[in-house]
């Protein structure tokens, strides 16, 4: 079977991990109670700026910060965008990502789409 992935990486300053962990917790619950086959979010542990880029690079991380990297397996592109349409709707998610709230900041945060190429 075919899956495809939503990624995402995004800065989290230190000293909000906590309340992200919880904000992270409950979209979490969202996804997987509207479809999603998984949801995860890891923090950096072993991320080192790079030559021409890198996870810092990318998200500009400040003094203070660490990188999150994450990713939402879905069955297919198609059930993604239905499981997404009705996570957007979700009263708990319009509640707790309010951009002048959220324990991180939401611009330098990105993510994309993406069909597997190889899995072994």
């Amino acid at each position: 079977m075919t899956h495809y992935v939503d990624g995402f990486v995004l800065p989290v300053p230190k000293k909000n991990l906590d309340a992200y962990r919880k904000m992270a917790q409950l979209a979490g619950t969202v996804w997987r109670e509207h479809g999603a086959l998984e949801y995860v979010e890891w923090v950096a542990e072993d991320v080192k700026p790079g030559t021409l880029t890198s996870f810092p690079q990318a998200v500009k991380l400040e003094e203070g910060e660490t990188v999150i990297f994450a990713w939402i397996r879905y069955e297919s592109r198609a059930k993604r965008d239905e499981i997404n349409a009705k996570v957007m709707e979700d009263p708990r998610i319009k509640d707790a990502f309010d951009p002048n709230t959220m324990p991180f900041d939401g611009k330098r945060m990105f993510w994309g789409g993406f069909e597997k190429l190889v899995e072994i």
